[in-house]
């Protein structure tokens, strides 16, 4: 015998979890499945853990560049103390428990979809209203002839390891290898990042990533760009990495950060109507919808791999089953890595608007020439705020910030570019002095809004 539901939710990540729990509030009787942990990648392997062990680095950072503060030394045992309780020692019986509470039928299996509104899980059959599909995504590792000789590590075994290897291997210039360097070389491991690309954060504008290769350098990173590693092989207890130029790096560990794949293969989403991408990701429209009764959230959809979107469309979807049906936009959703200092942008790029056929201005703040903030948070102070304007309809339609906390101060442009405020009515706000906040102002009279 089938069980009937009004929602069955594949995968409580955290777009699930939203949309799920937004369910259960409303009455709606609901089933939830996880193949892991509820919580997902972010909770327990990827943002959760990465920016707990980031933080310690950064504290030490910050009292080394404050006046008249001294003494800050690292210490991983009880770095990796915290965050093991952080993540739960992966372990999620209290997220099992707080939905069974709350009247959700929680199944710890992986479901495969056998038709409209209906789920297997293992013998379970199921059937339901609505469905919502949330299985997220998983890390790709890229073929390299010898990889299965070496010691390799995606984010998972990166941000739950005991101890710390001595030297490491990081592959890929995009957020992931970013704060993962960032996070060893900060605890003393010889790091070397190799990136296939002319630049780090290739998506970004390119002067973002300037900064961040000139930063990243600072803390001693060895980084070697429009490097691909083409081989691998092991000599006694090193891990080798062959590039393409035929050069060789030496570690204990090479972790890949080299991008992730929506986990759809082999789950039946095509019999239930969903049609998928070239990527394999599972195509939506501005409600989620990616057939009838049929939603998709978070990293499976590909539309923007964050977990801040995740848990966005989370509400998109489920106010939509709800009766509340309101479309997903998104323009201006901040774009952050936690690196050292953190690199945040949001809106488009300068190449993107040029794309668009958008005619732009734009400009760049060095902070430190322009506000008081970055000298009373730091000696020798840091940071860059750069702003893309549309010459036409006098809006902000882009901007990236690298500094202290520069994924806090985003935002205010990241709402304006979202609400296509005037830039005269962004002149006219008047920010809390001595604040990051400022460079706004500043950078609006140096853009000649």
């Amino acid at each position: 015998m089938s069980e009937h539901f009004d929602v069955a939710v594949l995968g409580m990540g955290p777009g699930g979890e939203i949309a799920a729990s937004r369910l259960i509030t409303a009455g709606k009787r609901v089933a939830v499945f996880e193949r892991e942990l509820i919580g997902g990648e972010c909770a327990y392997w990827a943002c959760i853990p990465s920016k707990t062990v980031l933080r310690p680095g950064e504290a030490r950072t910050e009292v080394h560049r404050a006046a008249g503060v001294s003494a800050a030394e690292l210490d991983w045992a009880s770095t990796r103390a915290y965050r093991d309780y952080m993540i739960r020692g992966l372990d999620d019986s209290a997220q099992v428990d707080g939905y069974t509470d709350q009247g959700a039928t929680v199944i710890k299996d992986e479901a495969r979809l056998t038709g409209p509104g209906r789920i297997q899980a293992r013998d379970r059959q199921i059937t339901a209203e609505h469905i919502i599909i949330a299985t997220g995504s998983e890390a790709v590792i890229p073929p390299i002839e010898g990889i299965e000789k070496i010691t390799a590590w995606t984010n998972r075994e990166t941000y739950t390891t005991r101890d710390l290897p001595r030297r490491a291997v990081v592959v890929g210039g995009s957020a992931v290898g970013l704060e993962t360097a960032t996070f060893l070389a900060r605890f003393g491991v010889q790091v070397t990042l190799v990136h296939r690309g002319n630049r780090l954060l290739g998506r970004e504008d390119p002067r973002v990533g300037e900064l961040v290769h000139e930063y990243l350098a600072d803390i001693g990173v060895d980084i070697r760009m429009n490097a691909s590693a083409a081989k691998a092989h092991r000599s006694g207890e090193d891990s080798v990495i062959t590039l393409e130029d035929g050069t060789e790096v030496l570690a204990d560990v090479v972790i890949f950060g080299t991008g992730r794949r929506p986990r759809t293969k082999g789950l039946g989403f095509e019999d239930a109507g969903a049609r998928l991408g070239e990527h394999g990701e599972v195509l939506i429209d501005e409600h989620a919808r990616a057939g009838q009764n049929l939603w998709a959230i978070g990293d499976v959809t590909g539309v923007m791999p964050f977990t801040h979107v995740a848990k966005y469309q989370g509400r998109i979807a489920a106010d939509a089953i709800l009766g509340q049906a309101h479309p997903a936009t998104y323009a201006g959703i901040p774009r952050v890595v936690f690196s050292e200092p953190e690199v945040a942008a949001s809106g488009l790029t300068r190449q993107q608007a040029v794309q668009r056929g958008i005619r732009t201005t734009g400009t760049e703040l060095d902070l430190a020439d322009a506000i008081a903030r970055p000298w009373t948070y730091e000696q020798n102070p840091r940071g860059h705020l750069g702003l893309l304007a549309d010459a036409e309809k006098k809006v902000l339609i882009g901007a990236w910030a690298i500094g202290p906390q520069a994924g806090e101060w985003i935002h205010q442009a990241s709402l304006a570019i979202r609400t296509q405020l005037p830039l005269e009515i962004l002149l006219d706000q008047v920010a809390q002095f001595p604040t990051y906040h400022e460079a706004y102002q500043a950078a609006l009279e140096q853009l000649g809004a």
